[in-house]
């Protein structure tokens, strides 16, 4: 397989091209590198009317031979993950290292994910009656992933979509298409035709996804206003949604922290993907005690990293992944500069394509634009807080409730302030850390529904009660 053209999208199980292509931008140098198909609605409508025909036979296979598949899968891709990792770091940006965690890492996941059951439960086994609930699937999952991770959060809805005896079409982000469209012809001879279809295409395929009728559920990880609207979509036929939003992460660092130990951790927590991490530390609160030193300290982590190309060797942070991210990001760093805050940047970075200065923002007002609004770049700001109500009643005052975490030597104090974070997931002591064993939801509005975990795998199962009289 050529890795670096021939690129299509799976549509019952072979290759489809399109009259019409999209450009793919290498975010490091603003230029256009590859073409992808954009997907008509009529190719859509077929991948649709593939994976219908596709699901009675996939439902009907024994929950063993779905979990073999999935293993399958992960073993159609392994041998391939060097050249998805060069591949992963040209269209996304990130450093070849940090492309390679999410590439292996989607294998683990497939292989973690195989090893999940769907319960049964039993409510009555008696001589007059037996009730039991077991769960089904739903059908053919419509599934919309981003571009900041974007085979991770593909494969978070493949595998358990496909496990529960669902089918599905993926749309990957017009972004960042090229590695999903590999992996996905990589399984057209493990798969049977129809179980996944992956289309690709502009602003237009989303919506004409969202309102289709041939859908069960919507699976959606991206913004909160595009989250909204295809809310609305759904509701016109009452489709199931699982939503993974926006965020506005708060971080709060206690007094008793040992600053050098947990400096690095901070850092990488709200930085690591130049900061384009739903969960990623977005507001970083400092005991007063310790944030001069905090602060000092990832300045020079801030100067020491290296940003540019992620092929080339030594870069720890990429570029910004798009054109229209860069531009929001460089006017919220304006709008702080025209307000006279006091930004703490890190070294120079490359003229040519979509790069932003690791930048830390000195105690800035709450209610400033860059606290209160998700930059998803590399800006950060610290701000000083004196007593723990006070900081656990600003970390709460936001619209998100996505994840949070906690920094303390006192494992009892900070486990008290984590339970009263209003977030779906609270780290304490680290961060960035998410298992597909457990769930991961948000709160407010940073989303609906679960991913991972029991909780996630029966986000795409109905239950069912079968109540049988007994004579």
């Amino acid at each position: 397989m050529d890795f670096d053209r021939d690129y299509s999208m799976t549509i019952n199980g072979g290759p489809a091209t399109a009259a019409s292509w999209l450009d793919v931008v290498n975010p490091a140098t603003g230029k256009a590198f590859a073409q992808v198909p954009d997907c008509t609605s009529e190719q859509l409508d077929e991948a649709v009317s593939s994976a219908q025909a596709a699901f009675p036979q996939w439902r009907a296979l024994p929950l063993s031979d779905r979990q073999a598949l999935l293993l399958k899968a992960a073993d159609a891709i392994e041998p391939h993950v060097e050249a998805l990792v060069r591949l992963f770091t040209r269209e996304q940006g990130r450093s070849t290292a940090g492309a390679r965690l999410e590439i292996e890492g989607a294998v683990q996941w497939l292989r973690a994910v195989s090893r999940m059951a769907p319960p049964e439960h039993v409510v009555e086994d008696s001589t007059e009656q037996l009730i039991r609930t077991r769960y089904v699937p739903l059908g053919v999952i419509c599934a919309i992933a981003p571009w900041n991770f974007p085979v991770t959060l593909s494969i978070w809805k493949i595998a358990p979509a496909l496990l529960a005896g669902n089918t599905m079409v993926l749309k990957p982000s017009p972004f960042t298409p090229l590695c999903t469209l590999k992996i996905a012809e990589l399984l057209r001879d493990v798969l049977p035709a129809g179980v996944l279809n992956v289309v690709c295409g502009g602003d237009n395929l989303g919506v004409w996804m969202t309102s289709h009728p041939g859908f069960a559920k919507i699976s959606f990880t991206g913004s909160t206003a595009t989250g909204k609207r295809v809310m609305e979509a759904a509701s016109r036929d009452l489709k199931r949604v699982t939503l993974e939003l926006g965020g506005n992460d708060a971080a709060i660092v206690m007094p008793d922290v040992d600053v050098d130990a947990v400096a690095e951790k901070i850092f990488n927590g709200a930085f690591y993907n130049s900061a384009q991490i739903c969960v990623a530390t977005k507001r970083l609160y400092v005991h007063a005690d310790v944030y001069d030193r905090l602060r000092d300290r990832l300045v020079e982590l801030a100067q020491a990293a290296k940003v540019g190309d992620g092929s080339q060797q030594g870069v720890t942070l990429g570029p910004i992944q798009n054109a229209r991210q860069w531009e929001r990001v460089r006017e919220l760093l304006a709008d702080a500069r025209e307000k006279g805050l006091t930004l703490l940047q890190g070294g120079d970075v490359p003229e040519e394509g979509f790069f932003i200065p690791v930048t830390i923002v000195d105690n800035p007002p709450e209610h400033e634009r860059v606290v209160q609004e998700e930059a998803f770049g590399p800006i950060l700001p610290m701000l000083k807080f004196q007593s723990v109500d006070e900081v656990i009643d600003r970390a709460n005052a936001s619209d998100y409730g996505l994840a949070g975490a906690v920094w303390s030597a006192d494992e009892d104090a900070a486990m008290s302030i984590a339970e009263r974070i209003e977030t779906g997931t609270v780290w304490i002591n680290q961060n960035l850390v998410l298992r597909p064993d457990t769930p991961f939801a948000g709160r407010k509005q940073s989303g609906l529904g679960v991913e991972n975990g029991m909780e996630g795998l029966l986000e795409f199962m109905a239950p069912q009660a079968i109540y049988l009289a007994r004579s």
